[in-house]
């Protein structure tokens, strides 16, 4: 990923997009907040306007009464301050492994643009303590689970709430300590929250857009990776680069879907001359149609292509947006009490993606199983062994990492269920309608990490194929590929005699996780 352009990013009254969310987890850029005076004036309303409210003993959800089904229960205004503490030390049952340290940073930046918005009621210091905290990279350690997404991600929040306010553990320079330890050691005072403030950090849904946005952009790059895939396939299985002429795509112009087609011309430099050659002669065969997982490529990868305009919508809006409750309008003196917590749109598009990015793990799945079975592969040898004649009995190729290519496939296939259905009734049926948005978000995060293993199995595979097909006899390759193929060439050297590929598998999936390759402008 390049973000070189992306020098600092600024939490303001400006929207922020993914790309920085995604910067930011990196440790690519530096972060700040919006210096000029009357952003600051604009978020110390907010606060003054409670405390104005609590002079006049005004019933405010979650400041003069209870959370919840409790909201009926009123708190005398000498508990007002101890409500805060209460509301983030009973939400401590998180479970589950802790999001990792780039999530965290999404889900710190996530709560901190939307606290910016300017409608939640909290005071200016606390927005520069969360800001210090990513400054700093002081990360709480937030269990995955736990969280139904309405009223927002309660219990994963609580933990920021609670390290801000020197409780709970952090990882700080590569230590998991205690928060007041890293208080002590920086020279701050913990936070002490004010009414509000523990409600305005917990009861949003910064937890499920901050993995949003890291599955999007990890989305994102699969599709042009598995894109680059398709196209060294074709060259490895001899395919016919008519199926991606122009002119077929412009009879059913979906934009994504041609934007597929347009890249694998380029790739497989597919000219007006090239694709009037429509007979492929093999073997005596004449062959005018590959199978779907070659000729269709664009028209599934063209899916998730057309997709990703309205999820980054769903995703930014949200990122943008004051999503707790109740929302304080300090301008026109106002306690608006609704449901902005409700994290239906990240549900929706993650459970969408997860759909998505598991067709693209089918697909590449399909073309691997072409490469590796003499039927299909057009003078290949079985499972790409490379081995010679003498000991190629002896020799399996890429037979196994078929099998777990399958595997991964039919494991990201069965995740596709959608979490957002299976709302639960919690809290007393105060909470009987909630959005499973983390839920969803986690599952979208595991059918990416999926499609990437199936990614990595079949972009060895089709280099393998690829090599195999140079050494049968001359090979026209287009510039871009054999660019990418000679890059790949100083780690994945060609399978000779059977060796075990587990180590390069996992590091051709972090080099995917990574972005590792420029793919397409």
């Amino acid at each position: 990923m390049n973000n070189k352009s992306l020098k600092k990013v600024i939490f303001g009254t400006q929207p922020i997009t993914i790309e920085q969310v995604v910067a930011i987890a990196q440790g690519e850029v530096e972060v700040a907040l919006q210096a000029d005076q009357d952003f600051r004036a604009r978020i110390q309303r907010g606060a003054q306007f409670l405390d104005t409210l609590l002079d006049r003993e005004g019933v405010i959800y979650g400041v003069t009464t209870g959370y919840g089904d409790s909201c009926v229960v009123p708190v005398p205004l000498h508990q007002v301050e101890a409500l805060p503490k209460g509301l983030f030390t009973f939400h401590g049952c998180g479970m589950g492994k802790h999001f990792d340290a780039a999530e965290t940073r999404m889900i710190l930046a996530a709560r901190l643009q939307s606290l910016c918005f300017g409608m939640s009621g909290v005071r200016f210091e606390l927005l520069e303590r969360l800001c210090a905290f990513l400054q700093h990279d002081i990360l709480p350690l937030i269990p995955e689970e736990g969280s139904v997404g309405a009223s927002g991600d309660l219990t994963p929040l609580s933990y920021v709430a609670a390290t801000l306010s020197g409780k709970r553990q952090v990882l700080y320079q590569g230590e998991v300590c205690e928060s007041a330890q890293v208080h002590q050691q920086l020279g701050w005072q913990p936070l002490v929250l004010r009414p509000k403030e523990a409600l305005a950090l917990m009861n949003g849904t910064a937890a499920m857009t901050g993995v949003a946005c890291e599955v999007y952009s990890r989305a994102e790059y699969m599709l042009k990776l598995a894109t680059r895939i398709t196209a060294l396939n074709m060259v490895a299985l001899e395919g016919n680069v008519q199926h991606f002429d122009e002119r077929l795509f412009l009879a059913k112009p979906h934009l994504g879907q041609m934007q597929v087609a347009a890249w694998l011309r380029d790739d497989l430099d597919v000219t007006e001359t090239s694709a009037d050659q429509e007979l492929f002669c093999l073997n005596g065969l004449h062959r005018l149609q590959d199978r779907y997982s070659l000729r269709c490529a664009p028209h599934v990868l063209g899916v998730l292509a057309d997709s990703l305009g309205w999820l980054r919508t769903f995703i930014e809006t949200e990122l943008n947006s004051a999503n707790d409750n109740p929302i304080i309008d300090a301008e026109q003196e106002r306690v608006l009490h609704g449901g902005h917590f409700y994290g239906g749109h990240i549900a929706f598009a993650m459970d969408s993606l997860k759909n998505l990015v598991a067709n693209v793990a089918d697909l590449l799945d399909r073309q691997l199983a072409l490469l590796v079975d003499t039927r299909y592969n057009h003078g290949l040898p079985s499972n790409l062994s490379g081995a010679s004649k003498e000991v190629a009995m002896i020799n399996h190729g890429f037979k196994a990492v078929q099998i777990a290519a399958s595997a991964w496939t039919a494991e990201a296939l069965k995740n596709t269920m959608p979490a957002s259905v299976f709302s639960r009734s919690t809290e007393c049926h105060n909470q009987d309608k909630v959005s499973m948005g983390t839920i969803a978000a986690r599952d979208a995060r595991r059918s990416l990490e999926l499609t990437e293993q199936v990614a990595a199995a079949t972009l060895l595979a089709a280099k393998q194929g690829v090599w195999l097909r140079q050494q049968q006899g001359s090979l026209s390759i287009n510039a871009r590929l054999v660019q990418m193929l000679d890059e790949m060439s100083e780690t994945y050297q060609p399978l000779l005699e059977d060796r075990a590929l587990e180590y390069e598998l996992r590091h051709c999936v972090e080099q995917i996780k990574q972005q590792h390759w420029s793919l397409y402008a």
